[in-house]
């Protein structure tokens, strides 16, 4: 048991430690003592992605299709150099000083260049159904992550949950799901094309990027911080007014002396 955990920590902090992507969180080094072993990470300034959507209970749509960019901007750069993540889900996410997302757990990951694999990992209602069913799998166990993903960032809860472990497989078996009716049919879309059981199926990270409900929402959100930095930038500007017509007018007046 001991050795296995090593191993895997030791993977762990191989893969990480060298992917470099603004939507990866960045390992800088390692180093370690006769009890511990100390890893030095990027600050994500703005916390658990996890904490984020259980305060919001959903994300607006805009908000939901930027991050569903940055997760296969990031998933395309991994998978160029042969690392499959499989383990996507809110709490292995952190978010930026920008706003960003940033993939920040690599406990699952393993660097396998053309190869399937047979471990079953991960999380339970991120499971695709090749792993439910004992099946060997590829990088497009991430694909179908993303699908699952997407989904919970639009409804606060994954599609397939259920009240025991053997009802939510049989929900990932034979895609049985209910869509919100104010999930779009543009989000509905994207999801079903992620959400397939033939791995070989599901869209590609290169068409997600350029989904037309992924492109429209990233607009959409980009206009929304837009306008808030004119907002804000706005007001400032009131202030500043405020403040120097009230030094103006109290110069004006002079000290209020009494004989």
């Amino acid at each position: 048991m001991k050795s296995r955990v090593e191993h895997q920590l030791r993977r762990e902090i191989e893969i990480q430690a060298h992917l470099r992507h603004p939507n990866i969180l960045r390992m800088h080094t390692y180093f370690w003592d006769e009890k511990r072993i100390y890893l030095v990470l990027e600050y994500a300034l703005g916390g658990e992605m996890y904490k984020l959507l259980q305060k919001k209970r959903r994300f607006d749509e805009p908000t939901a299709g930027k991050f569903m960019y940055e997760i296969a901007d990031a998933l395309v750069y991994c998978h160029s150099k042969n690392v499959i993540h499989r383990d996507i889900k809110p709490e292995n996410l952190l978010i930026g000083s920008k706003g960003e997302l940033k993939i920040a757990d690599f406990g699952w990951s393993v660097h396998a260049p053309g190869n399937t694999r047979d471990t079953m990992c991960g999380t339970l209602d991120y499971l695709p159904p090749e792993m439910v069913t004992g099946q060997s799998h590829t990088a497009a166990v991430d694909l179908w992550a993303i699908g699952i993903l997407c989904f919970e960032f639009l409804t606060g809860k994954p599609p397939f949950e259920a009240d025991d472990q053997s009802k939510t497989y049989d929900n990932i078996k034979k895609l049985r799901m209910t869509y919100p009716s104010y999930v779009t049919e543009g989000a509905r879309d994207l999801i079903k094309h992620l959400l397939q059981l033939e791995p070989r199926s599901r869209m590609p990270l290169s068409m997600v990027l350029e989904h037309r409900w992924i492109v429209t929402m990233v607009k959409k959100k980009t206009d929304m911080v837009e306008a808030e930095k004119a907002k804000l930038a706005e007001k400032h500007k009131a202030e500043e007014r405020y403040r120097v017509n009230k030094q103006l007018n109290d110069s004006r007046q002079g000290p209020n002396l009494e004989d």
